[in-house]
């Protein structure tokens, strides 16, 4: 029952059903989400653990919001672990690097069919799967634990800002130069190819929000 609240207060939140900065009652988020109040307290603990949730003493359970600054640490973080992470998939021995390099692949060309299509939320999910299956095929539970954490606190600002990016179709060619670099065994090319790109769509999406005004998410 907890990890069904869990899952189901996650998504509520990362769906914006419970949006930024709402407050209430740990009974009535259990209300809500149809469910009992001792399995949504232990969930709410966990997901103050993730940073989506802020348990005020007393006074109930807000949901947290994110600044444009927290956007520009989140970027740090995730272009410095997802550039290490290229680097361990690429010095993997031939076998398992072919076996990486066909999932990142299969990603990303539904991806493209996405792109054609026009199914935005559809490119979001194969893109959040490439960028999940990079961190966590090497194999360091740590750094797939801290990029989990910060992916499920920006995932709204992704999502919110998919129908203003102008670059989503060259997200598309970056992410096969790095499965190039992966295939070929080039650490260096690997963590270069992620770095640029993680830095193009930090330097794209940071600027739309600041333009709409978007200073809480």
């Amino acid at each position: 029952m907890v990890d069904a609240a869990y899952a189901a207060l996650k998504k509520a939140i990362l769906e914006s059903s419970f949006a930024p900065g709402y407050h209430a009652s740990e009974q009535e988020i259990a209300l809500r989400l149809g469910m009992s109040r001792t399995p949504v307290h232990e969930a709410v603990i966990r997901l103050q653990e993730d940073g989506l949730v802020r348990v005020l003493s007393r006074r109930g359970v807000l949901i947290c919001a994110l600044a444009l600054e927290d956007m520009r640490e989140i970027y740090d973080v995730i272009i410095a672990v997802e550039g290490r992470a290229a680097e361990l998939l690429a010095s993997l021995p031939d076998a398992e690097r072919g076996s990486v390099a066909a999932e990142l692949a299969s990603e990303t060309e539904a991806m493209a069919r996405a792109w054609k299509d026009s199914d935005l939320p559809a490119w979001g999910q194969a893109d959040a799967r490439f960028h999940r299956a990079l961190v966590e095929r090497a194999r360091n539970g740590r750094m797939t634990r801290i990029v989990q954490t910060i992916n499920d606190q920006s995932h709204r600002a992704r999502m919110l800002t998919l129908k203003l990016r102008r670059e989503l179709g060259s997200s598309v060619a970056e992410h096969r130069a790095v499965i190039k670099a992966i295939q070929r065994g080039e650490p260096a090319e690997a963590q270069i190819h992620i770095h640029d790109h993680r830095l193009r769509a930090r330097d794209e999406l940071l600027p739309i929000l600041e333009s709409f005004g978007l200073t809480h998410l």
